[in-house]
């Protein structure tokens, strides 16, 4: 085989970033600073629709120290899927509390609103549905769920940078809602995460939190967190917040692309009144996943990835809070799912060896 391998992700850092990054290393202002608050500002006004968004190190610190913000701890429960990446999980356990897992909808690989109706208990303070590769949940169902019973709602967006739902923006439904910015993302600030909140309460929280307690220095009012973002990564958020837009569009010609073209797989659906934003173009495969995974790799030179072919649930970390627990749906997704190439440097020569590459692969396993 000689061509080059595509990649599955393929971040892009051009000289813009890297003149944001010269420009704050020449201001001798590197931590915490004027280049987070303006970022934080120019996020809030591009993709959530003017909540007040507050910059952290990484997205698990967005979903962890939203969570305290809104006082989750000891004793309580917050459903969440199983399908998604630890980190989901990870945060409730880290705020004393227990992760409830729930089953997924077996179209757009969502938490399920029958399902978190059933998982909730006595102990229930919240919901928090992943707007899982870049599609919204079920936003609607889930906060008529939450509201009939006094639950607070919120949002893992990590992957769904600009997605929206019957014309609102993720990020803008629950108490609070958490981007990720690590490298691989639609965008990128280098490493950090964005929170957007419903309440002065929950920013003022999450600020203190990030700060070791403080909002003035040395007047420690809580026991908090290291968890600044810095000025260098937030001057690269700030070029590629400028980007992402585009770089949406990119994307979802090339999924479009991609639904016209591959036969013999299930191409990702688009719920009515949602706007996908591709972070992963995932299909489902018949027969043996990962030969096919490996054939499209080794034999035609195409990235692609699984995601997640562990669930939650199942993973020595998390198990401990699910004895026993039955998630067919999910189950089903974890053996089934592939992610192909859909970023924005891709070429129509690109493309082409994709469909060619799955095609052929669907082809011999029929």
């Amino acid at each position: 085989m000689t061509e080059d391998l595509i990649p599955a992700a393929r971040p892009i850092i051009g000289d813009e970033e890297r003149a944001a990054v010269d420009r704050v290393l020449r201001s001798g202002m590197i931590a915490q600073g004027p280049e987070v608050a303006a970022f934080e500002a120019e996020f809030a006004a591009e993709l959530v629709a003017g909540r007040t968004c507050v910059a952290v190190n990484s997205g698990t610190s967005g979903l962890h120290l939203g969570l305290l913000a809104a006082g989750v701890g000891p004793g309580d429960e917050v459903i969440v899927p199983s399908f998604t990446f630890a980190a989901t999980g990870n945060s409730v356990a880290l705020t004393g509390a227990t992760p409830v897992f729930a089953d997924i909808e077996g179209t757009y690989f969502n938490l399920d609103p029958a399902g978190v109706r059933a998982a909730i208990t006595e102990r229930t303070k919240g919901i928090m549905p992943v707007h899982l590769y870049g599609h919204p949940a079920a936003m609607t169902e889930l906060r008529a769920i939450a509201d009939s019973r006094g639950l607070r709602l919120f949002e893992d967006a990590a992957q769904a940078h600009g997605a929206t739902l019957n014309g609102a923006p993720v990020g803008s439904f629950g108490d609070f809602g958490m981007f990720s910015l690590y490298p691989t993302k639609n965008m990128t600030s280098g490493e950090g995460g964005m929170v957007s909140c419903a309440t002065d309460e929950i920013a003022r929280n999450v600020r203190l939190l990030r700060n070791q307690g403080m909002q003035k220095q040395y007047a420690n009012e809580v026991i908090g967190f290291n968890a600044r973002m810095t000025d260098i990564h937030a001057a690269i958020g700030r070029v590629q917040l400028t980007k992402v837009g585009g770089w949406t569009r990119a994307r979802q010609a090339n999924a479009a692309f991609l639904d016209e073209n591959l036969e013999g797989v299930l191409t990702p659906a688009v719920a009515e009144g949602a706007t996908h934003v591709y972070h992963q173009y995932t299909i489902r495969v018949p027969g043996d996943r990962d030969a096919f995974a490996t054939a499209l790799r080794e034999e035609h030179a195409v990235g692609c990835g699984v995601y997640y072919p562990i669930p939650n649930h199942r993973l020595e970390s998390l198990r401990g809070y699910a004895p026993g627990l039955d998630l067919p749906e999910t189950e089903r997704a974890a053996r089934e799912v592939i992610s192909l190439p859909v970023h924005p440097s891709l070429s129509r020569q690109d493309l082409d060896r994709i469909v060619t590459a799955v095609n052929t692969v669907a082809k011999a396993g029929a």
